[in-house]
């Protein structure tokens, strides 16, 4: 039944794409943000409190309806994890944004590219050039893949019905929303991105292994282990660097932003950045997806036969 979820969401997802603003999310964001409002009152244990009741309230009903559905029929336990994976995990929700920035660079409309890239990050682009849009493009394509395809898919296999799957995105979205403030300051959010680091530790490193095994191994490897831990973050440093080697791009660098110079490390080997890397990058993420299903059929069956 797993194996056939995923498959079956992700093909749902591409041919009726769901992008992030659907009311399902939206639903979620204002009642975190209801949840804010009244429980934090500057300390640790009130956001640990929010978080609580945030996600376990999902989470057991998400098992409930799973577990009543099984009851009654497998498939209708098989169309719910479809419609939660579907809410949850696909690459369209950022592949538009990239697929257009791939465009509009290929046919020279830079100005739409900038464009394209600032709404999708909402970082400051109208100096960057089209080595570094090509780069920034990839750099959170390369994220966004993990944040929407393989900590999703990861957490979905580990854990009974849609309930991983469910955890991972709500936990997401509030580490986006709690745990990016500076914690001296307000601390309301140190619960959410300690968990968040705790539940994308695994699903980090496999993606990782995934990108150097479809890709350059030898590059990838290397990348990992000798530039990672030079960026601000080390789990997206760890992504970064993976899959600038296995792609054989450099990525990182500094970048041009607000009339000054953002200098961050380089990351990767090989050729500069260019719009056809936009390319392989898609590629990269989409031979990796292919290797976990695998993956996951080889469990299934290893765990029937067992």
């Amino acid at each position: 039944m797993t194996l056939i979820s995923l498959i079956l969401a992700l093909a749902l997802e591409q041919l009726r794409p769901l992008g992030n603003r659907n009311r399902v999310w939206l639903l979620f964001t204002r009642y975190a943000n209801h949840l804010e409002r009244n429980l934090n009152a500057g300390a640790e244990r009130h956001g640990v409190l929010a978080w609580l009741v945030a996600i376990v309230p999902a989470l057991l009903l998400s098992l409930l309806l799973f577990y009543s559905l099984k009851a009654v029929s497998p498939l209708l336990a098989l169309a719910f994890n479809v419609l939660v994976l579907y809410l949850t995990m696909g690459f369209r929700h950022f592949s538009s944004a990239f697929s257009e920035i791939s465009q509009a660079l290929a046919e020279g409309r830079d100005l739409d590219a900038r464009l394209a890239l600032s709404n999708w990050t909402g970082l400051p682009t109208a100096e960057l050039s089209v080595e570094e849009i090509s780069r920034l493009a990839i750099e959170q394509g390369i994220l966004d893949s993990y944040r929407h395809v393989f900590g999703t898919m990861f957490w979905f296999v580990l854990l009974p019905g849609p309930s991983g799957a469910l955890l991972y995105r709500l936990c997401s979205m509030l580490n986006q929303k709690w745990g990016s403030r500076n914690a001296a300051e307000d601390p309301f959010g140190l619960f959410a991105a300690r968990v968040a680091g705790w539940l994308d530790w695994m699903p980090v490193r496999l993606t990782a292994a995934a990108f150097a095994i479809v890709g350059d191994f030898e590059d990838a490897i290397y990348c990992w282990r000798s530039q990672a831990r030079t960026w601000g973050n080390y789990a997206n440093g760890i992504l970064l660097a993976s899959a600038a080697g296995a792609l054989g791009v450099k990525l990182g660098d500094p970048l041009r932003q607000d009339y000054s110079v953002k200098y961050r490390p380089e990351l990767g080997l090989g050729d500069d950045a260019d719009p056809s890397y936009l390319k392989s990058a898609v590629g990269l993420v989409w031979r990796s997806a292919l290797l976990w299903l695998a993956v996951t059929l080889l469990i299934s069956v290893a765990s029937r036969m067992g």
